[in-house]
Order: structure tokens, then sequence, then C-alpha cells
């Protein structure tokens, strides 16, 4: 070694004790790049499907024709009450981006616009690509296409070209403004409808993704079972509709408040289903309509498998979070109403899974979980800082085995406003003020299908007083708050 560097070191430099040593270095450079490969990123594969029901084999639905929904429970912890913060799609889509509650001015209806109605605050996907992701979304995520467009690397949707029919005679009622019929069967590929494109789309992106260091957040949004009810003909195929049973509560009970009920004005815009003052959907055409939404729950089943096939045959599915989620429940005659809109069970349950590789293996939890908890969860999994406006709590404890720190939801639809808590159902209907103008609870301990409303008995009173106390403390500060 020459005296220009041993003199630039230092004079008490000693080259026969540092010469063994530099192995041990190099040794040590190896380990730090092999340790920062092994701690990289998950990726994350986001699925929404549109109205989709838990009314599947992995909720104990044994009729419905779900391998590949079965397949991925199997292997992720599936969440048996999990509920939508609100039933209606595009507020429940930004609420869930955001993970921020609905609130009496906030996140109203389907045309909620996140960029509207909370512009100022971090959005899911736009947290993930500041943290070194590449967002992608496909299909329908986002109700309205270009939402958050800050948030994605780019955004693909199929459109919604002649409402979703193939067969030319449907196709003409949308040509001349009008809906078609709520359902159609056609025996045609499964590409032909959107949400065949939409996997198609998903599998490229997925190859794509594949190539690249980078982490990515892949989104998916399915559009099926959505109205109509549109699916080639093999998944009609499936079923029978003399097979297929009502729901037990085809009713609507005078202890129920009318408030309660709904003239289900989405359905009633196709030209098969009777208009409000022609009456109800008899039970024939109940059956068919049942009939119509399992087949589509099948075909978008197939839809899902191809995708996450593509994940396993490319290797991806060992460093992949999947998450897949319905955007609210959906009523099949369920209190003789149809789709959503409301605070029963049946609008606000929902499907939720949650793959984490090495850490599900088809578990199922019975912790409450609202739709809020997704985003604190997705961010906790990947070492992520949550940031500071987020209304819900990580379910990540629940998954190392744990109990929820939370064991309440709160649900809103317009001026109905729920707490769910334990077996409890409890429903407020609101003024500006926040006076109680009509009030529902359900004990499902005892009455799962909701026919009897507790709220005015007076053996129930204080539970009622207890129960309006919280819905008051749960449903956050800035409830009555006006949009900025």
């Amino acid at each position: 070694m020459n005296n220009r560097f041993k003199k630039s070191i230092g004079n008490e430099f000693d080259a026969k004790r540092w010469i063994p040593l530099i192995p041990l270095l190099f040794l040590a450079v190896i380990a730090v790049s092999q340790n920062a490969n092994t701690e990289q990123k998950p990726n994350i594969l986001f699925i929404a499907v549109d109205d989709l029901r838990p009314e599947l084999n992995v909720y104990g639905a044994n009729h419905i024709q779900s391998p590949n929904l079965d397949k991925l429970g199997a292997e992720s912890m599936v969440f048996e009450r999990a509920y939508c913060n609100i039933p209606v799609c595009g507020a429940s889509r930004a609420s869930i981006m955001t993970g921020l509650r609905p609130t009496w001015n906030r996140f109203i209806d389907y045309k909620t616009r996140k960029d509207e109605e909370a512009s100022s605050v971090p959005s899911l996907p736009y947290t993930f690509k500041k943290s070194g992701y590449k967002t992608v979304s496909i299909g329908k995520v986002y109700h309205n296409r270009n939402d958050d467009k800050k948030a994605w690397d780019y955004i693909w949707h199929p459109g919604f070209e002649n409402r979703g029919y193939v067969l030319p005679k449907n196709i003409k009622y949308n040509q001349k403004g009008d809906n078609g019929p709520a359902y159609e069967m056609a025996d045609v590929l499964d590409t032909a409808y959107a949400d065949g494109k939409i996997a198609n789309k998903a599998i490229a992106d997925i190859n794509e993704l594949s190539k690249s260091n980078q982490p990515f957040f892949l989104a998916v949004g399915f559009m099926k079972p959505h109205l109509p009810f549109t699916a080639p003909k093999k998944y009609w195929d499936l079923y029978d509709s003399n097979d297929i049973q009502l729901p037990k509560n085809f009713s609507q009970p005078e202890s129920t408040p009318s408030k309660a009920f709904h003239s289900y004005g989405e359905l009633r815009q196709y030209q098969d289903i009777p208009k409000r003052k022609e009456g109800d959907v008899d039970e024939e055409q109940a059956k068919t309509l049942i009939h119509g939404y399992y087949a589509a729950v099948s075909y978008v089943d197939a839809q899902i498998g191809r995708v996450l096939q593509e994940l396993d045959r490319l290797g991806l599915s060992e460093n992949t979070i999947v998450v897949l989620w319905g955007d609210h429940g959906w009523n099949l005659g369920n209190h003789k109403i149809w789709c959503k809109h409301s605070t029963f069970e049946s609008s606000l349950r929902t499907p939720l899974f949650l793959k984490v590789p090495g850490k599900t293996e088809g578990q199922h939890s019975k912790d409450i979980a609202e739709f809020i908890d997704i985003y604190p969860t997705l961010c906790d999994l990947t070492k992520i800082e949550k940031p500071k406006h987020l209304d819900g709590i990580s379910l990540k404890p629940i998954l190392e085995g744990k109990r929820s720190d939370k064991d309440y939801a709160v649900s809103k639809f317009k001026d109905a406003v729920a707490l769910i808590k334990g077996d409890l159902f409890y429903t407020e209907w609101l003024n500006e003020k926040g006076e109680i103008q009509e009030r529902m609870l359900f004990d499902h301990s005892t009455d799962p299908w909701e026919l009897e409303n507790l709220a005015e008995q007076a053996s129930h009173k204080a539970t009622v007083k207890q129960l309006s106390k919280e819905l008051r403390e749960k449903w956050g500060d800035e409830f009555y708050k006006e949009v900025e």
C-alpha cells in the first residue's frame, strides 16, 4: 500500500489487520443485497365485483356454481360479517378507496366522484403509487371511469356499449334509447360480454407487469352480476328455474317501517318488468330473475378464475396479495324488494376475501369488518405508512389469529343510518337536524330474516336507547359536516 493512501486514512492504519476482513465485508454486501430482494413489496390484485351477494359456496350456499371463488376462498381469510358502508355503487367505491365513512353530505349516491367529494384525500391506489407501485385500473373500479385519475398509471375500461346486450333484438331497445329486458341468455363465447374482455385485458396486463421489478397494484373491476343479468347460455344451463326457492322473507311485515322498503326503480327501468303502478314482480318472474342472477355469478366466477390462473402460471401468486369484494349487497326479492338501496342485511352484507401468501389458508372470521378497513389493512400488510385521515382499522390482527378491536359497523343510505353490533341491526331515519323520524331493530340471533321489528316494543326500550347513543358516537365526527 503506498504512503499517500496510508496517510489519507490515518497514520495508525494497519494493512495486515484489515486485509483478512475484506472477504467478510464482501459477504456482508451480498447479504444486504439478498435481504433487500427478500423484502420486495408484495403485489396487490384488487378485484371488485359489481352487486355480488355473499351467496356463494364458501358462505354455505351450495346451490351456487362458483368453483373459482371456492378455490380462492380456500386460500384466503373469508370474512363472514363484512359490511359495505353505503349500499350504492359510486358512493361505496369512493368510500372504500378513500377509507372515509359516508356522511350526511358526502358519498350519497351512484354519481359520487372521489375527485369532487374527497379531492384533498390520498386514495388507496394513490398511496401505493407514491410508495413505488405501478397502479393499473381495469374495468369498473370507480363508478366513473376517469375518477381519481392521478392515482393510476393508466386506466382501461371496455365501455357500456349496448348496455351489455349481444342479441340483436335486445340491442334494438338500447338503440331506441330504451332499456331492453332485465336478462339475456345468448349462445356465445365468454368474451362476447364485457367481463370476458376485462379478464382478457387483466391477463395481458399481468403478463406485462410480470416483466418488471416494480411491484404492482392491479385493480380489476367486473361488471356482473349487475343488471341486466346477461351471460352465455352455458351458465344459464347450470341452473333450473323450477329448483329455485324464493327467500324466506319474501314479504313486508307491518311492524317494519314503510321507509325501509322501496319500489326498486333500478329494476323497473327494464322493459319486461312491471311499472310501479302495475304492482310487484310475481313469483314466476322472481324465479327467472334469480336464475339470471345466478347465471351471471357463475359467468363472472369463470372470468375471475382465468385471471387467478394466469397469476399462478406466471409464478406471481407467491408474492401477490389478493383482495376480492362486492361493492354492496343485493336484494333478490328479500322483503319483496330488488336491487340494493336499503339498510336490511341483504343490502349491506358483502363478500370479502383476503388472500395473503403464507398467512391465509381458508380461515373464516366472524369478526365484523367494514369496507373502510380495507385501506389500512393493505397498508399494514405491505408496510406502507397509513395516511392520517383513515376512518377504518386494520384487519391484520385477525389474519394473525387475534380478535378485532372493533365490534361494530355503521352503514348509511340517504336518511337511514344503521348500526350493526353483535346480532343487533339498528336503523334510524333522520332529518338534517339529527331528529329521529322512524327506527327499526332486528335481533339476528332469533330473527335472521328480519321479520319482526323490535324498536317500538317496550321490552327493548333500553336497548334502543343505548344503540341510538352508540350510533352517534360511532358514525364519525364529520357526519353532519358540509362537503368542502
